[in-house]
């Protein structure tokens, strides 16, 4: 596996190398690039796995990243920043990042963050979505958006599971009805619950209805 790291300071990118090489995936190289222009020449070479702090020289905040991923629509990008408004972290996610992990979280989190986007999953921080501390977009609605749009830190799967959770299903009645293992259920269920920062089932049905997730079909 080839990552692309795209940060300003030499000694956050040299810090990182000892933890990139506990992902669970052999790391065989790791790019790197002080500025964003010359990130975008690297992302060329198609890393696996790109890292960008959105105040790197170059950079455009998060409108950076929208055009990141014009220029590269498949390559996983995770923004790594010292930037926690939740402001900027939405409009990262909605310009296609894949997670937002922020520097003052530990190595540890990091890990977990890269594990699931490299399985295809998306990493939100989990103070992003708690419900004391979103923004509801309907009442700013001169963004033209609607809190639907919030839907970004879940999978099609994740969100059917969700919904089956906030109708009180079991995980073997889940299963049932969307056609999975019960063992796959528990693995939504864990995935679901950590990206929404609940810990009870009893939850579900009320992060649902703030995040606007009732109502969703998904094929």
């Amino acid at each position: 596996m080839r990552i692309l790291l795209i940060d300003g300071h030499a000694l956050f990118r040299e810090g990182l190398h000892p933890l990139l090489q506990q992902l669970p995936d052999e790391v065989s190289e790791i790019l790197e690039a002080k500025n964003f222009p010359d990130g975008l020449k690297l992302a060329e070479q198609k890393p696996d796995l790109v890292l960008l702090e959105i105040r790197s020289p170059g950079c455009n905040g998060a409108s950076s990243v929208k055009t990141f991923r014009q220029h590269f629509p498949h390559i996983p990008l995770v923004v790594v920043s010292s930037v926690e408004d939740h402001r900027v972290i939405k409009e990262v996610l909605n310009n296609g990042a894949d997670g937002y992990v922020c520097k003052s979280s530990t190595g540890s989190t990091l890990l977990s963050a890269l594990s699931l986007v490299l399985v295809g999953s998306l990493y939100v921080p989990h103070q992003l979505l708690h419900p004391a501390t979103m923004v509801d977009n309907e009442n700013n609605g001169s963004d033209g958006r609607n809190s639907k749009s919030k839907t970004y830190a879940l999978t099609p799967r994740q969100i059917d599971v969700l919904k089956c959770l906030a109708k009180g299903l079991s995980n073997k009645e889940i299963g049932a009805a969307l056609n999975l293992a019960e063992g796959t259920v528990k693995v939504h269920v864990a995935s679901v619950f950590q990206t929404l920062g609940i810990r009870k089932r009893i939850d579900a049905l009320q992060v649902s209805k703030h995040l606007g997730l009732i109502g969703l079909s998904h094929a």
